[in-house]
């Protein structure tokens, strides 16, 4: 009932399709707020069941007609807290003294007085500030799919709501909620190198960046586990905004892969002759097919060396950020399956609004949106 409620589903509405009435259904709604912390203008169920607990010691107490010497030790040590036995007082001090009931629960009748002060007065105004920030957090959290830590979260405050917090208190309120981003899996291998075959030499030597688009291009392959077997995924990416500008999909390995993956950044960036294609030299790379494809777009090729991530890191770390936010996080019954939901996060979700913290925390479309306008203004003042 409560989640139908949440769905936009009236009380009233409700009531009239079961049996509850609507009295109830709101009942059982405001408690499970309580409990979710969405509302904290009541007690949740476990507190619920704490203050009868300690009801049934005080009627104890009551019931002997006077409070023995050690019965300020009753609670046991940690088993209730201050502000628990201050809510008791609260709660039954229409029928008992507030000095009889704080000197059973072992707390003084001023600090009893300064919280119900405080209560009256309601939580601080930065109280309140950290209960909205919570809400919104967890509203950008869930947009994100539970993918995104503080880091992405703070850009999302600042660039979408216009909030300036420091990171830091984004992380406390991440720790309060019971919030936090996807960690990463260990690698595994899928480079295997031909041996007879001629590889292009590294023009890149590690040094990852790019003054703009369609100049360095990095590509690699992964694999998709499903219950049909592998889907292997081969990416090409530009390295001036970390887009994947071609993939491809299939569930072998051979040099239609990677050469289907070229083709796609070709027609999607239609790049000038003499852009940089850098890969490791597994044999799709290094084929005489691959090199003639290469060839005839005027693409220069350039291959790290074998069994070291590090000569083709950008792609390798693509690779992290897919399997840790996405398949890590599903199981695919099928090819089919996987595919869909591979191009759903490359499409939807990594090039238009994955927050790429190379780019300033912007996502890689909006990182080349923005430079494409900055480099338009700059060519104006120069014609001025």
């Amino acid at each position: 009932m409560v989640e139908l409620v949440r769905a936009g589903r009236s009380p009233e509405e409700l009531a009239r399709e079961f049996e509850p009435s609507a009295q109830s259904i709101r009942t059982w709604v405001r408690q499970a707020d309580l409990d979710d912390g969405r509302r904290a203008d009541g007690l949740t169920s476990a507190e619920k069941d704490e203050l009868a607990r300690l009801r049934r010691e005080v009627k104890i107490l009551r019931e002997e007609k006077e409070i023995p010497a050690q019965g300020r030790g009753f609670l046991r040590t940690g088993d209730g807290s201050a502000e628990m036995r201050f809510r008791l007082i609260d709660a039954e001090n229409d029928h008992h003294g507030v000095s009889l009931l704080a000197r059973v629960l072992g707390v003084s009748r001023q600090g009893y007085y300064a919280w119900a002060a405080r209560q009256r007065r309601g939580p601080s105004a930065r109280a309140r500030r950290d209960a909205e920030l919570t809400e919104k957090i967890r509203a950008h959290h869930a947009t994100s799919d539970g993918i995104y830590g503080a880091p992405r979260i703070h850009a999302d405050l600042r660039e979408i709501d216009g909030i300036r917090i420091g990171r830091k208190r984004v992380a406390r309120l991440m720790r309060a909620a019971g919030l936090s981003g996807v960690t990463r899996r260990k690698g595994c291998r899928t480079t295997i190198a031909d041996r007879r075959a001629a590889a292009a030499s590294d023009l890149v030597k590690r040094q990852f960046t790019a003054e703009e688009p369609n100049r360095l291009w990095t590509a690699d392959i992964t694999y998709v586990p499903t219950g049909q077997g592998f889907l292997y995924l081969a990416v090409v990416l530009d390295v001036f905004s970390r887009r994947i500008v071609g993939w491809a999909m299939a569930e072998h390995m051979r040099t239609e892969l990677v050469t289907d993956a070229l083709a796609m950044a070709i027609h999607q960036r239609q790049p000038s002759a003499g852009v940089i294609h850098h890969s490791d030299k597994g044999g799709q790379y290094t084929s005489v097919a691959f090199g003639q494809r290469c060839a005839q777009a005027g693409v220069r090729l350039s291959t790290g060396r074998t069994g070291t991530c590090f000569d083709n890191a950008i792609t390798e770390s693509f690779f992290a950020s897919l399997e840790c936010e996405l398949l890590d996080r599903r199981a695919f019954r099928t090819r089919p399956e996987a595919e869909r939901a591979v191009f759903a996060y490359i499409e939807g979700f990594y090039n238009p609004r994955r927050r790429h913290s190379a780019n300033g925390q912007l996502s890689p479309a909006e990182y080349e949106r923005r430079q494409a306008i900055k480099d338009v203004h700059q060519d104006g003042y120069a014609a001025a």
